[in-house]
């Protein structure tokens, strides 16, 4: 009950209790108001970003060794890999480092990259089905805790973030002031590269969209002709530790401080020692932010990204950076913005609900039980106080349906004390006496107790097991007052009879 009194109580008033332990219950988006956005991803992004990742492992693998196998260009066409052997009696030795690239795809039987031979020498692998489908399920896993990183970085206090169907992740943030914001960042891949500029690329082929070999065609993020770079990454967003918002010491514009952890940390000096003089590209989501020289190498495992930033979209790039990159492409297709005048009237509804089942109930079991009635209201105001402690304890979130909960328990919380005091009755008529009776009562009826809120427990495990937002809000209040009504309907109420009877020695009760 102590653990409940921060909940009613005005945040302002908890807040200057330090650090004075005062759990409070969080108020869901349907209460506090925030932002709703659905997001879906691009599943072709997948299986670009795949056979991608297979083009450098094959031209990595074939490069292994002191007996390299030679190979001309890697074709990604029509959404297969293939390659030619330049030496045919290589096909075998090829296959075998081929082979061990591929795996398993969960306990389909089937691997996730079909290999073929064609003409004797061309090399075809091909994703299959079950393979593609096993990556999409662990990008989407993975991006629904990039996501929950992302939320966490804005201060957000108990979002809730799950998975809905294959390929979408509903978010709701309760409390969001700027749902701009959380789309914004949201729909950031933060994919980070740095690539070498292709200085051996004709500006009249770049200009057409042409490409060397090795190499691809980027824009610009802020305008601007595009550029050529090395298809190849000489580091990327996942060797990061560290990325924040600051201002560059020169120009004293906002810019994004990135620090590499040990091993992308010599990488990046290695290269920057082997390439002084030469552009380097820096590139976000697959645009080039800027482009400058190596005038001297960097060695000290940080790099600054500079571009026409405000304070607000440098700190955006910092967090998505700090969270690491989405594995897999998001976009908002449902957005919906709770304010917070229609959580406030849910909330009062809620109160005034709770209210008038609470005093309809306390009228009939004073009107019919008398004494014993007044110690079952006693356990039900207790029960909603000692609801709202558990909840905050737990630091729970309460929504519309989990008033719903809240009230129905109320309703239903001395359904224990009417059974029991029945059972007193019918024990009175046989004529028992007043201790035979309360005994017996509480002893016969807390087997029947037990049982019907046994069932009721059951639903409500399997709505919060099955169960998704609204329902599971419901859920876990329902079960929370199943629990609670229970101990204060029979261990409470009984603990109050027994007191009266050993200090009174009634001769007679009226129930």
């Amino acid at each position: 009950m102590l653990l409940a009194v921060p909940s009613l109580l005005p945040e302002s008033v908890t807040n200057s209790w330090g650090k004075f332990p005062h759990p409070r219950i969080n108020l869901g988006l349907d209460l506090a108001g925030g932002s709703y956005l659905l997001l879906e991803a691009d599943t072709a992004d997948v299986a670009a970003s795949r056979l991608e990742q297979m083009r450098e492992t094959v031209a990595t693998e074939m490069r292994r060794g002191s007996r390299r196998i030679a190979i001309g260009d890697i074709s990604t066409r029509d959404g297969k890999l293939s390659f030619l052997l330049r030496d045919v009696t290589q096909v075998d030795e090829a296959r075998e480092r081929v082979l061990p690239l591929t795996n398993g795809a969960g306990l389909t039987g089937q691997r996730d990259w079909d290999i073929a031979v064609v003409d004797g020498q061309r090399f075809v692998l091909t994703p299959s089905t079950a393979g593609l489908t096993q990556a999409i399920d662990r990008a989407m896993e993975d991006a629904t805790e990039v996501v929950r990183r992302r939320i966490d970085e804005l201060g957000t206090r108990e979002p809730t973030i799950v998975r809905q169907g294959s390929n979408r992740i509903v978010v709701q943030v309760p409390g969001l002031k700027d749902p701009q914001a959380l789309k914004d960042l949201l729909g950031k891949t933060a994919k980070l590269e740095f690539k070498l500029v292709d200085q051996r690329a004709d500006p009249v082929e770049v200009a057409k969209g042409n490409a060397p070999i090795g190499s691809q065609i980027l824009p610009y993020a802020e305008g601007g002709g595009p550029i050529a770079v090395k298809r190849s990454a000489i580091i990327s967003g996942d060797q990061l530790i560290n990325a924040q918002q600051s201002n560059d010491s020169q120009n004293n514009l906002p810019n994004v401080i990135i620090t590499f952890d040990s091993q992308g940390g010599r990488k990046f000096a290695r290269i920057t020692q082997e390439n002084v003089g030469k552009p380097f590209a820096i590139i976000l989501d697959n645009q080039v932010l800027s482009a400058p020289n190596i005038n001297e190498p960097i060695l000290g495992g940080t790099a600054s990204i500079s571009g026409n930033f405000t304070v607000a979209s440098a700190n955006q790039l910092a967090i998505a950076l700090r969270s690491g990159k989405l594995p897999i492409a998001l976009k908002v297709v449902e957005e919906r913005t709770v304010g917070p005048d229609l959580g406030a009237e849910s909330i009062r509804a809620g109160i005034t609900a709770s209210i008038i089942a609470a005093v309809a109930v306390i009228i009939f079991m004073l009107v019919t039980y008398g004494r014993f009635g007044v110690y079952a209201n006693i356990a039900v105001v207790i029960n909603i106080v000692v609801i709202i402690g558990v909840l905050a304890v737990l630091n729970g979130t309460l929504t519309l349906p989990g008033i719903a909960g809240f009230v129905l328990t109320i309703g239903t919380a001395v359904d224990a004390n009417v059974l029991i005091n029945e059972r007193i009755r019918e024990e009175r008529r046989r004529g028992r006496s007043v201790i035979q009776a309360v005994e017996l009562g509480y002893k016969e009826a807390s087997r029947t107790i037990f049982e019907a809120n046994m069932t009721h427990a059951i639903s409500g495990v399997i709505m919060l097991l099955l169960g998704s937002g609204p329902v599971k809000g419901f859920a876990v209040v329902l079960l929370i007052g199943i629990a609670t009504s229970v101990f204060t309907a029979v261990t409470f109420t009984r603990m109050l009879v027994v007191l009266w009877v050993r200090k009174q020695r009634p001769a007679e009760i009226n129930i």
